[in-house]
């Protein structure tokens, strides 16, 4: 018998060792009586979301999820030969004018030392910081031409500067390129995202740091992620935590192994994860770290609202919409594309504890800002709205909210 088709029959021996009748699973669930009747007979298929609420409602740990979810192929996590390496191959996609070529070409030819780098960095430094303010409220296609452009502008000062001056060259153009991946996965291309992410890598090592090319790991972590390849995940994940690496990074690896986890139904190793992260990034050396910033500078407990993002995905909406409501409202207004990313989940968990009117009036306000920052990671959490709310047809605030869904997520099926 096929998972799927194990699914019923598995669901009910669990709800019956549980003592409940399906009338009371189904009001602890929020989900329709018939519906369920339905699923355990085999007769309607489950919902990835259903799986994980009967899941975690029933103490599974995963059980029932693997059998609704197709396990993705695991992504390749070992080092490839350079001529097989999705980041070369990326980089020729998307780099026209190669920074890895720039710093190759001034280091072996020996340009003639120029002090023109030193007093342009600051600046440089300037507009990188305006650049991440700017991708909060810009949609990422306006600004990748830029950031492209400042990437290699920034790349090509490094090679043509002395020693002095040509590290801290080369570490902020792999800042500006390991934006560049974001603002890329951002607009949806996820095949960018990667060739990006692997240029700053080789720009950070060029330029002396040995630890941005194990923060790159947890960058791809984030595009297995969102891909739905959670054992991809995790791996990636587990290999930027090693001891030697700064706090911060590790924390931030731990997070998303976390989210990993939670992929699959597995609280135990999650909430190991999150506490993990949470003692790392909590500790001093963590935020006494070097400028810019990696990672997220709008968020300010990332170990919380990776708990609340994760308690979602553990299939307990619930205890999610309560600790998304508390992270949520210490964000700050102007941060509109992280505001989007976590609200539209904490909306999400809000639905699907059965708060609809409730989530219908947070998803409407951000719903009015998507225009500004379209975002591929975020439609990902909107239609997972759209479907929750679907069973709610009948709720005059989810017909009021439809026209207004189907807006944002038009472009994405166009």
């Amino acid at each position: 018998m096929s998972a799927a088709l194990r699914f019923g029959p598995e669901l009910r021996r669990l709800r019956q060792e549980a003592g409940l009748t399906l009338t009371e699973f189904s009001v602890a669930l929020n989900y329709d009586k018939g519906h369920l009747s339905k699923v355990e007979r085999g007769e309607r298929s489950a919902s990835p979301e259903l799986a994980r609420r009967c899941d975690a409602f029933l103490s599974a740990n995963g059980q029932l999820q693997r059998l609704v979810i197709r396990p993705e192929t695991r992504s390749d996590t070992t080092e490839t030969p350079a001529t097989q390496s999705p980041w070369l191959v990326g980089r020729r996609e998307v780099l026209a004018a190669g920074t890895g070529a720039l710093i190759d070409l001034g280091l072996k030819l020996g340009c003639q030392p120029s002090a023109a780098a030193s007093p342009l960095l600051p600046s440089f430094r300037e507009q990188f910081d305006q650049l991440r303010k700017l991708g909060q409220s810009t949609a990422p296609k306006v600004l990748l031409p830029l950031l492209e452009t400042q990437t290699r502008t920034v790349a090509g000062l490094a090679a043509d500067s002395p020693a002095a001056t040509r590290t801290p060259a080369l570490l902020l153009a792999s800042r500006f390129a390991e934006f560049t991946g974001w603002m890329a996965q951002e607009a949806g291309d996820s095949g960018a995202a990667l060739g990006w992410t692997g240029e700053a890598a080789e720009l950070a090592r060029a330029g002396g740091d040995p630890y941005l090319g194990s923060y790159a790991l947890v960058r791809r972590a984030l595009v297995t992620f969102y891909g739905g390849d959670a054992a991809g995940t995790v791996a990636l994940a587990r290999r930027a935590q090693s001891d030697e690496l700064p706090p911060r990074i590790r924390g931030l690896a731990a997070q998303r192994e976390a989210q990993g986890h939670a992929l699959v139904g597995d609280e135990r190793d999650c909430l190991r994860s999150l506490d993990r992260a949470r003692e790392l990034l909590d500790s001093d050396d963590a935020r006494s770290g070097a400028e810019p910033v990696i990672g997220t500078t709008h968020v300010s407990d990332p170990a919380a609202m990776t708990t609340g993002w994760c308690l979602q995905d553990l299939g307990r909406p619930k205890a999610a919409a309560e600790v998304l409501d508390r992270e949520c409202r210490r964000l700050p207004p102007h941060a509109l594309r992280t505001r989007a990313r976590y609200g539209f989940r904490r909306a999400l968990a809000h639905a699907a504890s059965g708060e609809v009117d409730h989530a219908c009036v947070i998803a409407e306000e951000l719903l009015g800002v998507m225009p500004a920052v379209p975002s591929a990671t975020v439609n990902s959490d909107i239609r997972r709205l759209a479907r929750e709310l679907s069973r709610f047809r009948s709720s005059r605030a989810v017909r009021d909210l439809q026209p207004s869904l189907a807006r944002v997520l038009a472009p994405t099926h166009g």
